[in-house]
Formats: structure tokens, sequence, C-alpha cells
């Protein structure tokens, strides 16, 4: 491996910024106000560029950590499948009930012990502010993967990657969210990822789970137009490039009564999108529970099941950028690498790709 840092092939891709693209000033990634437009739309080139080829040995050697104090499905498999491809090897939970935290050890305690087996530690926990709080007391890089309401950031990737593939594009769009927008930290998030791109939003919700006043006045601040309403009517529908459906957490509840006042509160069917625009495309970051009905499925504008595989490819590019490895153009061709030797007449020179 230090022979393949020699090697020619290396110093040109040092050299030739061209071929790999610089990682974000931060070591950690908990919340997506961390990334400029310039670090999201990195992000989503070197995403594109995994979903290309999603095999590339540049974790080897190295070891991950998913500490689930929360439970998951599609985050923690998509980073572990990440991982995996990646080259790297994972350890960690699912299920916090198993670990010494319900001994009582406590998550700065974790997080320490947990740091001395790792290179990376990707985290979900339900108390709000816990991946800041992890990432400021161990020099391991972070990566927030939901903490309670408050943010989601690659969630939030994978969401502008699935939106920039669907429409083209991710300026001047209408977005819609649907359901839970106090709790729902997919959308809270979404909001500060798109304030880049010039977007309308439509808050569609009951009173009891209006999108707060603290993600209003971001869009106020950043002159980000939004509609709020009550009613979700077909209208609305119509009007929108994204349709971006949320669940109604039980588990963020204290009041189950109140719960199931809302739960079923919208529901969207397939027959309601008739009339929409051909660009149209519904999303959900998943689980769903009843909020969209079974024979949307197969509309061609349902793209949660896509969405949620756009995740694997995003979280490569998230784990990769804050891991400090070289993102390059694995397509570089033999050729072209025999020929960069023979110019350094180089006669034993090996690739290392």
């Amino acid at each position: 491996k230090a022979e393949a840092l020699r090697s020619p092939l290396f110093l040109y891709i040092r050299v030739h910024k061209t071929e790999y693209t610089q990682p974000m000033k931060s070591k950690s990634l908990v919340s997506i106000d961390q990334c400029s437009k310039e670090d999201i739309l990195r992000i989503l080139d070197n995403a594109r560029k995994f979903e290309a080829n999603p095999n590339r040995k540049v974790l080897e050697g190295k070891v991950a950590a998913t500490l689930f104090f929360e439970p998951s499905t599609r985050t923690r498999l998509s980073f572990e499948t990440a991982v995996n491809r990646l080259g790297g090897r994972v350890i960690g939970f699912s299920d916090a009930s198993t670990t010494s935290s319900s001994k009582g050890e406590t998550l700065k305690d974790t997080i320490l012990m947990v740091s001395n087996y790792v290179d990376l530690i990707i985290m979900r926990h339900h108390l709000e502010g816990a991946a800041r709080y992890a990432s400021e007391v161990t020099d391991v890089p972070i990566i927030n993967a939901g903490d309670g309401a408050n943010q989601h950031p690659s969630q939030t990737m994978l969401d502008l990657y699935s939106i920039q593939k669907t429409q083209g594009k991710l300026t001047d769009l209408n977005i819609t969210m649907v359901g839970d927008l106090k709790y729902g930290r997919t959308v809270h998030s979404l909001i500060v990822g798109m304030s880049h791109f010039n977007p309308t939003f439509n808050f569609i919700a009951p009173n009891e789970l209006r999108m707060p006043d603290e993600q209003k006045n971001f869009c106020d601040k950043h002159g980000i137009k939004y509609n709020e309403y009550t009613e979700f009517t077909e209208d609305i529908i119509n009007q929108t490039d994204i349709l971006y459906m949320t669940r109604v957490q039980r588990e963020r509840f204290t009041d189950l009564e109140e719960y199931e006042r809302v739960k079923n509160v919208y529901i969207l069917k397939n027959d309601m999108l008739k009339n929409s625009r051909e660009n149209l495309r519904i999303l959900h970051p998943l689980p769903r529970v009843n909020e969209i009905a079974y024979d949307v499925d197969d509309n061609p504008k349902a793209y949660y099941i896509q969405q949620a595989r756009n995740g694997l490819f995003a979280r490569q590019a998230i784990i990769c950028e804050e891991s400090r490895f070289l993102i390059f153009n694995f397509q570089l061709s033999i050729f072209n690498y025999q020929k960069l030797c023979q110019q350094k007449r180089k006669k034993n020179c090996r690739s290392p790709l």
C-alpha cells in the first residue's frame, strides 16, 4: 500500500483535483446545515458515481460502528451495506437493551469505549442533540443517523439525490410535505437542504402536527416561499413536483388519545393523482402505515421504494466524505495508467486500483 501511494497514478490523482473531490471542513456530519450548496452537489455527484459502481474497496482495513439506540431498518441496513460494499467491516448493535447502557452506562462512556475500536461511528438516538454531543466527546467521526425529532442528514442527502434524479434538477421545485411535520426530522432536514435551491413548500398537517415555528422562521429568514394547509386536496397535488408523505409517529406521542385522533387524517389514494403533473414523484422516508394506500404502489409516480435504494449510494458518498478517503474516477482506463507509467519510466509500476 505504501508503494501504491508513491505510484505515478496516485501522484497524478493528488495533483489533478478533477479526479477526486475534497471532503467537508467538519469532521462529523450531525446536521444538514453543516453542508454548503457546494458540499451537497459534490456528495450527490459522488453518489451518482457509486450508483454506477458501488463495489469500491476504499475502506479496506477500516471498521465502522453502527450504534442504534432506536429501532431502524432502512437506515441501519443501508449504512451497513454501504460499509461492506466499500470494503470495510461493521460492528455495533441495533437494540440498546442488549448493551451496557441498560446497566446505566452514560452515552459519553459508550462513545468513548466504542471509539477505541473503530474508525467511524454511525449513530441513531432518541434524544435530540445526542449526535452533536457524541461528536464533542470523541475524535472519531460521527454520522448522525437520526436524533429524536431533530435532524436526519443522511436521509436528506438521499432525498436530494432522489429529487435530482427524478426531476433532472434541484432548483425551483414545488414540494408538498404531508403528515407529521411537527416531529418529522426528515422534513425538518429537507427544508434546510433544499434552502439552497429556491423551492416553494406546501405544508399540510393537522393543527396538532403543524410545522414548528423554528422551521417556518428559517424559511422566512432565507426568503423561502411556503403555504400552510390543513386539508389535503387534489388541487394542491396538481401543483406539486415532489409529494413528500410522512408517517404519524406513534413513538413521539405522550398522549395516545391524540395519536389516535390524527393517525389516519391524510391518506393518499391512487385516484387523487389522476390530474397530477407528469413529473410528479411521491417520496416517503418509510416505514409507512396507512398514509399511502397500496393502490398507489403500481403508479409510475410512486418512487419511495427506489428512494430507499438511493440511500445506499448517498450513504456511501457520506461515509467516504467523513472518512477523508479520496473519491476519484475509477473509470480511468488501464491504457491511460500504462501510458502514465511509461511516461514516468516506472517499469515496476503497480496499480492501486
